[in-house]
């Protein structure tokens, strides 16, 4: 992270951060774009691309973040959304006048369901159910067209209706088979999603890439990068606890059916908690001083 001390970047350190960046997202996007033309669907990776509505070509673009200066030369042009930066002798920087209401007000909101979840006590008893409950008595298998379940359909619903579910993420909830939803403990609704999201979560822990992205370019693409990388290990774990058999793919399951299966997936659910910490609140810290800007 840059610091007040490095917080104006040459015009050569910045594009060959540029460069860096979209070579290194290239390794992600491209292949996702080959299989889409080839309509060869990937049950675990496809789904940043699909259900996070961040562009790829938006992905690929690199962005300093809030606070930084970037040198351009003679008649350069930053390869940026010009309406977000205002340009000041030699130097662009991100400026908070062009931020609308509905931005302004976009900010506010991520910021407070980021301090909210980063402070509640997290949840690692859930096992990764939340997968079972979407399949339950086989109403919809969302990923039939790339792959199939590793057991049967009754040992299925025999879990799903034996065992405690705790899903507090509503994203995942509003997917259950209607006939699970009774299973559920909690039911988070969108309008109460600050009321239930903890960092305990492999989804709100996911959802850490969804959140930069709305608060782009402000939370800068490094950072970015960063909750991309651990949504991409949440999402493994995530199918890899399912009752899909992803073992064409290359994904060993974690059998949550098992006691032991359940053992692995909190330890593995724990280590991604972990690592989600100091994520959301390098998120935080950016959007405080977001919002301390604007009221200057």
């Amino acid at each position: 992270m840059l610091t007040s001390e490095t917080d104006c970047l040459s015009q050569d350190h910045w594009q060959s951060l540029a460069r860096a960046h979209r070579e290194e997202v290239r390794k992600w996007t491209v292949p996702y774009r080959r299989r889409k033309a080839s309509h060869q669907p990937h049950p675990v990776l496809d789904f940043l691309f699909t259900y996070y509505p961040f562009s790829l070509g938006k992905l690929e673009q690199w962005h300093a973040g809030f606070g930084i200066k970037l040198e351009i030369k003679g008649s350069q042009h930053a390869p940026f959304q010009s309406r977000r930066y205002q340009c000041h002798d030699h130097f662009i920087t991100l400026a908070c006048e062009t931020l609308s209401d509905k931005e302004i007000k976009r900010i506010h909101w991520i910021h407070n369901l980021l301090c909210l979840s980063q402070k509640r006590t997290p949840n690692f008893a859930c096992h990764g159910l939340h997968e079972w409950a979407m399949v339950y008595q086989g109403h919809d298998i969302r990923h039939r067209g790339s792959t199939t379940l590793r057991l049967p359909q009754e040992q299925i619903d025999h879990l799903v209706s034996s065992r405690t579910i705790t899903c507090s993420h509503f994203d995942a909830y509003r997917f259950f088979s209607p006939s699970a939803i009774e299973f559920n403990k909690l039911s988070p609704t969108l309008n109460s999603r600050q009321e239930h999201e903890q960092c305990g979560c492999l989804h709100t822990n996911m959802d850490l890439y969804k959140w930069a992205s709305k608060c782009m370019p402000w939370v800068g693409s490094d950072l970015h990068w960063q909750c991309f990388q651990l949504a991409l290990e949440a999402r493994e774990l995530d199918m890899r606890a399912s009752p899909y058999d992803l073992s064409a793919y290359g994904y060993e399951p974690v059998t949550i059916e098992t006691r032991e299966g359940r053992a692995e997936y909190e330890s593995l659910q724990r280590e991604i908690s972990l690592q989600s910490e100091p994520l959301r609140q390098r998120i935080i810290d950016t959007l405080s001083q977001v919002i301390e800007a604007m009221t200057r």
